[in-house]
């Protein structure tokens, strides 16, 4: 038996926070408690008035594998995510052959299982025939079902009407959806056409404009509404979009939302300075844009916040606007830079744990994860919120080696990050565990 007894934490959980001692046995959190008295064999951390928080979910990445490892892998990606206080994740489909069926999507399981620092699951992703593999998904193994509603490539869009009606109608786990049309992505285009002969990255915003999104959007909620789906729509981006979900709390919504990092943290300001490095699909838009979805996290419009790392190589990002690929890595400075959004009065520490982890584990059921109760899995990170991070290119642990944050000094730094009891982070180190992660387990 294992034990770690965390003392003088400052503990951000369920919408308070708490000076109290933590103490974990095995993969578990054993209990909770002000002053708790160590016990022989006790690894004792004292976290000096640290931040002691569930560990973030991140319910969208995208770790490369298999098929696109020069990008990403598995192992490189999971140990990014643990240096980042990210201990659980749900990865997406769009793989190198894509994840379409039962059999490719077990695959992925079991390479997860045998290289993952931290936490897994995976979706698997929707074509126009592939309904009858969708309907074998198990609710309480596999965390839902990836649907391009408009915009993607390869086999993974979906357009068609009959197959998105029986996609909402029939499967049995959520469904979660990239929604861009595709329709108005093209009218934006021609439009554009008739004043430029080619496009630059100023144009990204314009082209995937919010009448792109909201198009899109409305018609995956107005599914939803008629066959009492369950719906996650991921990547918010535009004001626009934000009428079309419910304000309060996550309990019992069927039709939920979700904000990612860089759309908190960036605008089509920066496009000038960093280029194709935050070119991404949905795209980052206005100052208006971003600051309505840091209004719409007090409201509940917006329920998770999650990160879509979705990692290039440098190369691949320096070529012209049209041909570079739309993603960037993110993981392990998700949870800084909302630190850094707490600092500048934007958010405050137990929302960024509402979204980040709460609310994460009550829209997909995850069984004993996302809060510090007593019972619970030990999946924690401790922050420093007084020692900053500087980040560059060198100190990032991305398999592509760059970050779009490089350059910035975060007010924060992460100091330790447990998976089930098993301190895989810390003194700036990844610590490597064979056997720490865990295939997450839903209610279904």
């Amino acid at each position: 038996m294992s034990a770690t007894l965390i003392k003088n934490a400052h503990v951000v959980n369920e919408g308070s926070i708490t000076y109290t001692d933590v103490r974990i046995v095995d993969q578990r959190i054993e209990r909770i408690a002000v002053n708790i008295e160590a016990k022989s064999g006790d690894q004792i951390i004292n976290a000096e008035g640290a931040f002691l928080l569930p560990g973030m979910i991140d319910d969208q990445v995208h770790f490369r594998e298999p098929g696109l490892t020069h990008k990403g892998t598995i192992a490189s990606e999971s140990r990014a995510a643990v240096a980042g206080g990210i201990t659980s994740y749900m990865e997406m489909p769009n793989v190198n052959p894509a994840t379409t069926t039962i059999a490719a999507l077990e695959r992925k399981f079991d390479i997860a299982e045998q290289s993952s620092l931290a936490n897994y699951s995976f979706y698997l992703g929707a074509t126009e025939d592939n309904l009858e593999q969708i309907k074998l998904l198990d609710p309480r193994k596999h965390c839902g079902v990836k649907v391009f509603m408009g915009a993607s490539t390869g086999d993974l869009l979906v357009e068609d009407p009959q197959a998105l009606e029986a996609i909402f109608r029939d499967a049995p786990v959520l469904i979660v959806t990239h929604c861009e049309s595709g329709a108005v992505i093209k009218a934006n285009q021609e439009k554009l056409l008739s004043s430029k002969t080619q496009f630059a990255i100023d144009d990204h915003p314009v082209l995937r404009d919010e009448h792109a999104c909201y198009a899109s959007s409305s018609y995956a909620v107005e599914l939803a509404k008629k066959y009492n789906s369950q719906l996650h729509v991921l990547h918010i981006t535009s004001a626009k979009e934000l009428a079309l979900f419910e304000a309060g709390a996550i309990d019992n919504k069927s039709i939920t939302a979700e904000a990612c990092v860089h759309h908190l943290w960036f605008s089509e300001k920066d496009y000038a300075v960093l280029g194709n490095q935050i070119k991404c699909n949905p795209a980052i838009k206005t100052e208006h844009d971003r600051n309505s979805l840091l209004a719409a996290l007090k409201t509940g419009q917006i329920d998770i916040i999650a990160t879509d790392h979705a990692p290039h190589t440098w190369q691949e990002k320096q070529v012209p606007y049209e041909q570079a690929p739309a993603g960037l890595p993110l993981v392990q400075h998700a949870l800084l830079s909302l630190f850094d959004q707490v600092k500048q009065g934007k958010m405050t520490l137990p929302q960024i744990v509402e979204k980040t982890a709460h609310n994460p584990a009550i829209r997909y059921r995850i069984q004993d994860r996302g809060y510090i109760r007593e019972g619970y899995y030990a999946d924690l990170v401790l922050v420093d919120s007084k020692a900053g991070t500087l980040v560059t290119n060198e100190n990032s642990l991305y398999h592509c080696a760059w970050s779009p944050f490089a350059g910035h000094r975060f007010s924060a730094q992460i100091e330790k990050t447990w998976v089930n009891g098993c301190l895989v982070y810390a003194d700036q180190q990844v610590i490597e565990h064979s056997s720490a992660a865990m295939c997450l387990a839903f209610a279904g």
